[in-house]
């Protein structure tokens, strides 16, 4: 395979007269287009020169391509950074009461027939097999954890105190 590809560095506007000016954000998608094009070349297996003539009346890059195309597989990519999803507050209030059912003192109140515990069999067995102290400490950290969720809104940018509560007012 051989093949051409010109990158012509003449700043033009729609209608095709030159440019006297032309702003960065556009040269760099022209040096971007560069790079990317050289950059799948070598991905593909392919051989290639760069010749520059940025001078003149038509400034261009040209990059001359030839040899057989050997694509390698494509790993999966995943992304860098997962992001944890946020926790809402009222999930964080039912995790709390989840826990506070199982402490000692409300052992006549709980009830594991219910659905909610049906549908939460494995949370059920977890909480049960928890001792008191750990129980204690759990219902400290989603009770917390509400708490610092709920505040979460508080610290947007752009948030001020007039328009921080203008979600929760209904239209009468």
């Amino acid at each position: 395979m051989t093949g051409r590809y010109r990158i012509t560095m003449l700043p033009l506007l729609d209608n095709g007269i030159p440019r006297v000016w032309e702003s960065e954000k556009r040269t760099a998608q022209r040096w971007h287009l560069f790079a990317e094009t050289c950059r799948t070349l070598a991905a593909d297996g392919l051989d290639y020169s760069v010749s520059f003539a940025l001078t003149g009346h038509d400034p261009h890059i040209l990059i001359t391509a030839c040899g057989t195309m050997t694509r390698k597989p494509k790993s999966i990519r995943y992304p860098r950074h997962n992001m944890v999803p946020p926790v809402r507050p009222q999930e964080c209030a039912i995790h709390a009461q989840e826990v506070e059912w199982f402490l000692p003192e409300n052992r006549a109140r709980r009830n594991s027939n219910t659905g909610h515990w049906h549908r939460r069999q494995g949370r059920h067995n977890e909480l049960a097999a928890m001792a008191e102290e750990q129980l204690r400490a759990e219902l400290e950290y989603w009770r917390e954890l509400e708490i610092i969720s709920g505040q979460r809104q508080h610290f947007k940018p752009g948030r001020t105190d007039e328009n921080a509560y203008l979600d929760d007012e209904v239209a009468a």
